[in-house]
């Protein structure tokens, strides 16, 4: 198996790294640079868990191999806290109660973040389909939709 060197952005952090060649982006982060925030549900792109920001637009990490990072930034869900606080739209998350097992909401966040960049006052129908390759098995997705407007109205992702 080749090894490869590559120098990716992380949360704002230059990574210098060898990886295989078979090594996914969502390996990567997890095993080489304990950012385990990013979930493995699927390792098929079908549930969104492994969403993250490939300069600034949202990806399949499990789909992605490593080697395809290189040279770009990437956001993972704790790229999203500012500072030592919390993003605007993870403390409306919590205001909303939109989390029960939580498996979904890194997934979630970083589409929902990747919206609101780009569209600071969506509609519902408009976060309905920023969500839609997120799957959620627990809380339904109303809440999470309250949530992605409750922070878009106090202006923050």
């Amino acid at each position: 198996m080749a090894i490869h060197s590559i120098t990716v952005t992380v949360n704002g952090s230059q990574e210098y790294l060898d990886v295989p060649s078979n090594m996914t982006l969502l390996q990567m982060l997890r095993d080489k640079l304990a950012l385990t925030g990013t979930k493995n549900g699927c390792s098929a792109g079908e549930c969104g868990a492994c969403t993250v920001l490939l300069d600034g637009e949202p990806v399949n990490s499990c789909l992605m191999l490593a080697v395809e990072a290189d040279g770009h930034q990437v956001i993972t869900v704790e790229g999203l806290v500012q500072g030592e606080r919390l993003s605007a739209l993870q403390e409306a998350i919590i205001e909303h109660n939109a989390v029960q097992c939580g498996f979904c909401t890194p997934g979630m966040l970083i589409s929902a973040h990747a919206l609101l960049e780009r569209n600071p006052r969506p509609t519902e129908q408009e976060v309905r389909e920023a969500l839609v390759g997120n799957l959620c098995r627990c809380t339904g997705y109303l809440r999470i939709i309250e949530a992605v407007h409750t922070a878009a109205q106090k202006g923050g992702t």
